[in-house]
Parts: structure tokens; C-alpha cells; sequence
């Protein structure tokens, strides 16, 4: 068996800056890799999320021209951590307004997580601009799995977390966590608010790991990274990410032609494989790679196996 494939050497970006896209917000965008060569975007997760240079290193920087971006609010895009016109369907817009930027005709789209559901929120809306998918941690921003993640599912695994996670809300607000939360989280008691999204934040840094990480911890609850990803995750999924139920599956005839690799963890406790599963049923065109050890994270090593070797894979490399 061929040993797993890990990231890239670090490479720097050959273009950064901000794009304005409307609405008031600017977002921070990076290209690396080689001009010309096979173009991706890579579109990170949360939602409130962001870009690191290890994102980059997925992708042979030969063969990719590699497109990056922080979604409004996210990271160094303004205003910062705004809910103001900020939606799946903008963001989706943002993306086509990005590619028309870099002057790509079609791309490749990369996404994990929520990255995964805008990835196909995107094909799905821009068919015709996507000439492959790959997917990792699959949310399809249904009730079900909100309710996995912050009532009932997520809370039987990590109960003493969970426990810390509710802290913040008044006794009468934890039937319902994603309403009480953004009570808080779109409050004025500024104290209150970073508290609310610290608990809020912390818990999706517990659930991401397939094992306790103090790093992915640490990172999780700084104040700015706290705020941002607590902010805008509570925001959208308040909206149930303008989604209709099951509109994500019902739309899979619109990219069945789409060559597409998911990658999986079996023991992703942030997005289940019950979603991936469902995906696939619905669009058995696609490949799906469910990885036996793997959690939730991009950079643990079975699921970076999978993600690395799919982008060489899109790209003609052999091995």
C-alpha cells in the first residue's frame, strides 16, 4: 500500500487583495501556485471560517493554479464578522464575481464542510462553471443535522462539553441553543457576547477532532476567531442556510455529469456520515471514500490522504 500523501511544500501567493463584491463588503483573496495551470477555488468552512497557508498545500502548486478566498466576515474580508447581506445565495454570487476576476472560464471547486454545502449550493446554481467537485465533511444544511450538532447527537458523545457549551444561556433557552444564542450573539452586552461565542465556538473545536487537540482548541475560542465563527455560524444556520429541506439532494441531477470525490471521516462527529451517505445515494456517479480513522478536520492524515491524492488525481498526475 502506498504510503499517505501528505501536504505540499508551503508556497507563497503570486496575487493578494480585496475584491469588491457589493453590499459593502470587500473580500480578501489569494492566488498561488502556477498562472494559467488548471484553475481551483478553495472555499473554506464554518460558516466564519477562513483561509491558512496549509489550505494552500493541498493542491501540486505545478499543475493548480489555486484560487482563495475568506467569505464575507470571515478573516481579513470587510466588515468584519457583519451578518449584513450575507447569505448562502451571496456568497455563491461572490464566487462567480471571483472567477470572472481571475478571468477563468471553468474551474474546479474544493470545499470541506461548510465548504462542501456552498461547493454544491455553487455547482448547482453554475453547472456549466465547474469541471470537477471534491468534497469533504458533508453538511447538507438540513434540520436534522443542526439538530445533531447542537440538541441531541453531538451532546451524547461529549456530554461534559456540552454541558460547558449551554453555560452561557439562561435555563429557558437551552431547548432551543441556536435561538438563544443569537439573542445573545446579536445583543449589546459586549462581555456577554464574546463569553456566548467562546462556548459557542468552543464546542465546534471539540467535535472537529477525532482527539482532544489543545492547538485546534486554542484557535478556536480567540476572541476575534470566536466572534466571527459564532456570529455568522449562528446567523446561517438561524436561516437554516436559505436552504429548503433537502434542496441540496433534490438538486444533484443539475451536476450528476460533475466528476466528484468525497472524502469522509467514519468518525467525523461534526458532520456524520449519515449526510455523505445520503449524497451518495442520490448521485452514485459520485465517489465517495469514507476514511475508517478519519475525524473531521482536512489535516488529519487519512482524510488529507483522500483530499491530496483526489486534486492529483483532477489533475493528471499518476500515483
Amino acid at each position: 500500500m502506498n504510503a499517505r500523501r501528505g501536504l505540499y511544500p508551503p508556497i507563497e501567493p503570486y496575487e493578494s487583495g480585496h475584491l469588491d463584491v457589493g453590499d459593502g463588503h470587500r473580500l480578501y483573496y489569494e492566488r498561488c501556485g502556477t498562472k494559467g495551470a488548471k484553475p481551483v477555488v478553495f472555499l473554506h468552512g464554518g460558516p466564519g471560517g477562513g483561509i491558512s497557508p496549509d489550505h494552500r498545500r493541498q493542491f501540486d502548486p505545478e499543475l493548480y493554479d489555486i484560487t482563495l478566498f475568506e467569505q464575507r466576515g470571515c478573516g481579513r474580508s470587510t466588515p468584519f464578522a457583519s451578518l449584513e447581506n450575507n447569505t448562502t445565495w451571496h456568497l455563491v454570487a461572490d464566487i462567480e464575481k471571483l472567477r470572472e476576476h481571475c478571468g477563468h472560464e471553468r474551474w474546479m471547486v474544493f470545499g470541506g464542510s461548510w465548504g462542501s454545502t456552498l461547493s454544491l449550493a455553487y455547482a448547482q446554481t453554475h453547472p456549466d462553471r465547474v469541471t470537477e467537485l471534491v468534497l469533504r465533511g458533508i453538511f447538507l444544511g438540513s434540520e436534522r443535522e443542526e439538530n445533531w450538532l447542537y440538541r441531541y447527537g453531538a451532546s451524547e458523545l461529549y456530554p461534559e462539553e456540552y454541558e460547558k457549551f449551554l453555560a452561557p444561556l439562561p435555563p429557558e433557552g437551552r431547548d432551543d441553543p441556536i435561538g438563544a444564542f443569537r439573542q445573545i450573539l446579536t445583543g449589546d452586552d459586549e462581555r456577554l457576547k464574546v463569553e456566548a461565542a467562546k462556548a459557542w465556538s468552543r464546542w465546534e473545536g471539540v467535535t472537529v477532532t477525532l482527539l482532544p487537540n489543545e492547538e485546534v482548541m486554542n484557535s478556536f475560542t480567540e476572541d476575534d476567531h470566536a466572534v466571527a465563527v459564532a456570529r455568522i455560524e449562528n446567523h446561517f444556520f438561524s436561516h437554516h442556510c436559505w436552504l429548503e429541506e433537502n434542496q441540496l439532494l433534490e438538486g444533484v441531477d443539475k451536476i450528476r455529469h460533475i466528476p466528484t470525490i468525497i472524502v469522509q471521516g467514519r468518525h467525523d462527529c461534526c458532520t456524520p456520515p449519515h449526510a455523505a451517505w445520503q449524497l451518495k445515494k442520490a448521485w452514485p456517479e459520485a465517489e465517495l471514500q469514507i476514511v475508517p480513522d478519519g475525524g473531521h478536520l482536512f489535516n488529519e492524515p487519512g482524510i488529507l490522504d483522500g483530499l491530496v491524492r483526489a486534486a492529483d488525481r483532477f489533475a493528471g498526475k499518476a500515483g
